[in-house]
């Protein structure tokens, strides 16, 4: 399968370059996944949308300021630096610009010198493993020296760094947000809540992989980077007893789908309390096992996540979709709009 099957048009002005000032007032496009047809709808719509018995499974992870800008020690020269993923304990794989300026054994230091950082390898995919020094506590540092990682087709500041987070973030890991969740409001989750929709909560650390083009021809050729998942006992009950009863499971997010279809292809169709990393690549041909629908924002061309919701509701169907959202001027990728999918 080439991975010029998922390109399409996208005029520049319509990547979203700052949320709205509302998160739920968003536009969502809901698409039946049966029938193929398209509706038009605002956010909020959602809670009538699903259905009393849903279970609406969220990604809980809590972005890292994990973006530093220092200097090299010896030199002065400027680089930046991403922190991808923690390996043990202050030792991380991150990504540097310029990458050529620091190899093994250059020191790095941000915020004058109060956090240090050795390189002590590279990866395989150009990265840099750093060890970092400091005294006091870590994530403290980070929460004053560190920015908040946009993803690079965002050029605006952001004003509020908390617009970067779900409302119900609550475990530090990522380094960039489970975006489809960035509409949620405490208001429409609590609608959800009442109409009798089951909240339930996965985590998974968004790293390397979403920062990672598809630079192969075939889709079968690309290999996706892992990255570490959770899921509780509490949410492997609450989806088992879904699937029981033929209730609907819905994904916010790819993350969410990856990490339930992860679970689900690791024990035979069940949940169970887990953890671990996952380089699960879902594109057409893929056997879904756990989710009846997802909830998701419009991604990238060629990228992974338009293969994963291809795999899901068909290539023709969702190349169809992302015209008509082109055409009615629906805003894209990480501060755009969303796309339910049931």
């Amino acid at each position: 399968m080439r991975v010029d099957e998922f390109d399409f048009e996208l005029p520049e002005e319509l990547i979203a370059q700052q949320p709205l000032a509302d998160r739920s007032s968003s536009r969502l496009l809901h698409l039946d996944k049966q029938s193929g047809a398209v509706s038009h709808r605002r956010f909020v719509d959602i809670v009538h949308l699903l259905k009393a018995g849903d279970v609406l499974v969220l990604n809980d992870t809590k972005v890292l300021p994990a973006r530093l800008f220092g200097v090299k020690e010896n030199t002065g020269a400027k680089v930046e630096v991403l922190l991808l993923k923690q390996l043990e304990g202050d030792t991380w794989e991150t990504l540097v610009k310029p990458a050529k300026r620091v190899k093994p054994g250059v020191t790095l230091n941000f915020g004058d010198g109060r956090l240090r950082a050795t390189c002590t390898g590279s990866t395989d995919a150009g990265g840099r493993v750093l060890h970092f020094a400091y005294a006091g506590i870590f994530q403290e540092l980070l929460a004053e020296l560190g920015q908040m990682p946009l993803p690079p087709y965002i050029k605006a500041q952001l004003d509020d760094p908390d617009r970067y987070q779900t409302v119900y973030a609550r475990h530090e890991g990522s380094a960039a947000a489970p975006t489809a969740g960035l509409h949620f409001t405490p208001a429409i989750l609590q609608a959800l809540k009442a109409k009798g929709v089951m909240l339930s909560y996965i985590t998974l650390h968004v790293g390397l992989g979403t920062f990672r083009p598809v630079q192969v021809d075939e889709v079968e050729e690309h290999k996706m980077h892992a990255e570490f998942f959770q899921m509780s006992a509490r949410t492997a009950q609450m989806l088992n007893q879904a699937q029981h009863e033929g209730r609907r499971i819905i994904a916010v997010g790819t993350t969410s789908v990856r990490t339930l279809e992860t679970v689900a292809r690791d024990y035979q169709g069940e949940f169970r309390a887990c953890s671990g990393w996952t380089d699960i690549f879902i594109y057409p041909g893929f056997r879904f096992q756990a989710i009846s629908g997802m909830l998701t924002n419009f991604h990238l061309p060629k990228s992974t996540l338009i293969m994963l919701v291809s795999a899901f509701a068909g290539n023709e169907t969702i190349m169809r979709a992302y015209r008509e959202a082109v055409q009615e001027r629906y805003r894209f990728f990480s501060f755009g709009d969303a796309m339910l999918i049931v």
